[in-house]
Order: structure tokens, then sequence, then C-alpha cells
């Protein structure tokens, strides 16, 4: 069954525009998404909401950072002003989950999210209870404090741990302004001379590149190598999958009980897709800003996690879909060992409309880990479970990877209904596969964790 998506309220960007669009504040209340019908009464039941005391604070938390002058958002939001004259598109747009844009069904599956962008359920209904209202203004005093926006060029989980601990640049690229695909895949040393456990990874791109910048994949190589590694992150001898970034994706945070390592010694090689879009970028470079945990924290003391390109689809000779026509995939992949699953990103191009994960255990169960229905290729997120609700799978348990396309004019990020679209690296091709962040455990770890919480 094809998924519902409803775009009718989505702006007709261009796609060029949505990959500009590689910023946005993070919600961090995680935990907070829905409030209960008492909650939502009680919120009606009170005066009319204005937007000095009541709408500001949520439009300041969740969408001044892109709004605001030098940012990616259409219009700015800074004032009251900005806001009501805006206040019909803001609230059809708030409705329909389309901004702040964060593509993860709110219904299905695991919603417990670190780094959660959706807004809850009463900032939307203040939201629109002000718009049904007129707009009220309300007492300019009661405006909380403007934030200081952070600069476009800073890293933004600086705000979380402080600058980064090891910054990795790539070489430079200058990105013409009209062509085909580039891809850049230049290796620089890391400056690693020890082990280390990353804490948190951010890719960013330049202020200038974001609107260009497909994706930028990276890893771990010992010396002068540039073996690429297998889909979990292996490869050759001591090669390991450090980040992948896609347009609009913010970084990844590690679990404190986790080990991604950063070897000594190694390259970083990239693997950089550039898209051109009209205008030429001279010299572009990305950085990988890279947060360690303490010294005491090795890959002895801690489970190790790869990040991995699952390729859950069902071959690439039946991957052909007609124009006008719809397509469904699915793929599998076994663990031999128990895992916890640390984050699922979805990935694909301008086809590709809802991704579901599931999980098949090995007693026939099966379930929903998490579900996209509204896929928009400008936002590529890395949905980090909490850790309390992180998947715990046992041996010989299989993730199941759907995926949907739709190659109709409907599609409104589809540029060409009359091509057939294949598998290809390209912008106009087609992928389906997952980005998933999997801690490796032996039985003991994994009787550990299921222990620790029944306990909770």
């Amino acid at each position: 069954m094809q998924p519902n998506r409803t775009r009718r309220w989505r702006l007709p960007l261009t796609f060029s525009f949505v990959a500009a669009t590689a910023a946005l504040s993070v919600n961090t209340a995680a935990g907070a998404f829905h409030e209960s019908p008492r909650e939502l009464q009680l919120l009606a039941d009170t005066t009319a909401v204005n937007f000095s005391r009541d709408v500001a604070p949520i439009i300041q938390k969740n969408c001044q950072l892109c709004h605001s002058p030098g940012g990616i958002g259409p219009m700015p939001l800074l004032t009251y002003q900005h806001a009501r004259r805006d206040g019909p598109l803001i609230k059809q747009m708030v409705q329909a989950r389309e901004m702040p844009p964060y593509q993860y069904d709110a219904h299905i599956g695991i919603q417990q999210l670190q780094h959660d962008w959706r807004l809850s359920d009463r900032d939307v209904a203040t939201i629109v209870q002000w718009v049904d209202a007129g707009m009220p203004e309300g007492n300019p005093a009661d405006m909380p404090p403007a934030p200081k926006l952070p600069d476009a060029a800073e890293f933004r989980m600086a705000a979380d741990y402080g600058p980064p601990d090891l910054i990795v640049k790539s070489s430079k690229y200058t990105v013409p302004a009209s062509g085909q695909d580039r891809w850049w895949r230049p290796s620089v040393p890391s400056g690693l001379t020890a082990d280390r456990c990353i804490k948190a990874v951010e890719t960013r791109p330049s202020v200038a590149g974001r609107s260009v910048t497909h994706h930028a994949n990276s890893i771990f190589v010992p010396g002068a190598s540039d073996a690429e590694p297998d889909a979990v992150g292996g490869g050759g001898p001591g090669s390991v999958r450090l980040s992948e970034y896609a347009l609009g994706k913010i970084g990844e945070v590690v679990p404190a009980d986790a080990c991604r390592i950063a070897p000594a010694g190694s390259n970083v090689l990239f693997d950089i897709h550039y898209f051109p879009n009209g205008k030429e970028i001279v010299d572009d470079q990305l950085e990988i800003g890279i947060w360690f945990h303490g010294p005491e924290v090795t890959p002895q003391t801690r489970h190790r996690q790869t990040l991995g390109l699952y390729a859950l689809q069902s071959g690439s000779g039946d991957f052909e879909i007609e124009p006008h026509g719809k397509l469904v995939t699915q793929g599998y992949h076994r663990f031999n060992t128990p895992v916890r699953i640390d984050s699922w990103q979805p990935h694909g191009h301008l086809r590709l409309v809802a991704k579901r994960l599931e999980v098949l255990y090995p007693d026939g169960r099966r379930e929903t880990l998490s579900m996209v229905s509204n896929w928009n290729p400008g936002w590529h997120h890395s949905h980090v479970y909490q850790e309390a609700v992180a998947p715990l799978l046992p041996a010989g348990s299989v993730i199941i990877n759907t995926a949907w396309y739709d190659n109709t004019a409907k599609n409104i990020f589809n540029p060409d209904a009359e091509q057939w679209v294949g598998m290809g690296d390209r912008t106009t091709d087609e992928m389906s596969h997952a980005w998933i962040a999997v801690t490796q455990l032996d039985e003991a770890a994994y009787q550990q964790l299921l222990a620790k919480r029944a306990k909770k």
C-alpha cells in the first residue's frame, strides 16, 4: 500500500533551495512531543493566546535560527510584524508538520528521540489558536529577550559540547556553476596520535557550499590507504566509518556506553557529492568537527559502535521505476549477535516518498521501529533513540527496510515524470538504503542491558 503523503501545504520550493536548508535549531526537549487531551483542553480553556506571551517563545526556540537575516528561511520571523504577516502560512505549515522540518511519523513506532525538532501538540495548538483569534500582539512587555543566534559558520553542536576537539578539513574543490553531479574524494591526515572514542561528530559544509553539497561521507583509513569500507564500516584492516552527512543533517551523537573508534595514525577519506546549482563556488572546503570522550574512555572499556550503510533494497536488477510509475522495495539484514540500534537515518533521492524500519524477532514477532511517511529530500535526519528505548535485538533478529517511490507528477520533488529512474549515485537516480548506528553486544552485555531496563 502506498503511504498517504499530504503535500498540498508544502511550499513550491525548488530542489536547489531545499538543498540550501542545512541548519536549524535543535529542539532538545525530548519526550515532550505529546500532551494529554486534558492538557490540551486546559490550554483551550485559558484566556486567548497572544504573540508576546505565548507564540514568541515558540518561534524563538524553533524558527528564528533559519528565519533571520542570512538564514536559509524564505522570510524573517524576528518580530510580531513578521509573524503576523505570515501567520496563516505558519499555521498551515505547523499543522501539516512541515515545519519545523523533521520528517518522522508521530504515531508509529518509537517516539522517544534525542534532539527531536518536532513541535509539541501544545505548541501547535497555541499557534493555531493565535491565528484563529486574529493574531493579537498582547503586551510587548511580555516578550522574552531575543535569543543570541549563532553565526552561520559555527558548528551547531558546539552549543552543547563546546568547541570541537578535532577539526578535519577536506582539500579545496571548485564547484562549477552548471553541469552534472560531481564527486570529490580527497584523503587528508587526521592528526590523531592515539585511538580515541567519539562522543559526537558534525560535518559542516561551507556557508556557500550548503546549496550544492548533496552528501559528504567520511571514513578513517590507515595511512595513505584509500580503500572504501564495507557496508557496516569494516573494509581493510583499521578502516572505520567516521560519519555521513546529507542535506539538512546536523550531526550524530554516540551513546555514553559505546565507542565509535577514531584510530591513531589514520587519514580521513572524504566522499563528497556536489550538485551545481547556478553559481560557481571557488575552493570549497568541508569541515568535520569531532568531540571525544575523555582519555579514560577507550575502545577496551566500551562496546563497539559502527555506523553502516545498510543497502536494504531488493537488488538493483529490478530497481526500475517506469515513467508515471511507483515502486516498493524491501530488503533485510540479519544480526548474528545481539545488538542495540542507536539511530536510524533513511536515505533516498527525489522519488522516495516514504520509508519504514521494522524488526523480525527470532520468535516470529514483527515490530515497526520507525516510519517516515512524508519524505523530504532536503532534510536527512539521524533519528537517535533515547537510551531507555533504543531497540535491543537478540541474536538472529532481522531488520526490514521498506521504501516507497513515486515517479508521478503528484510528487512535487520529481524533476521529470517522463523519465525511467534506476539505481545510481546521481541526484536524479534513486537509492534505497538506511544509515544505521549499531552497538555490537555479546550475550552477557545484552542480558545486562535487559536487566537494567527491567529495573527502571
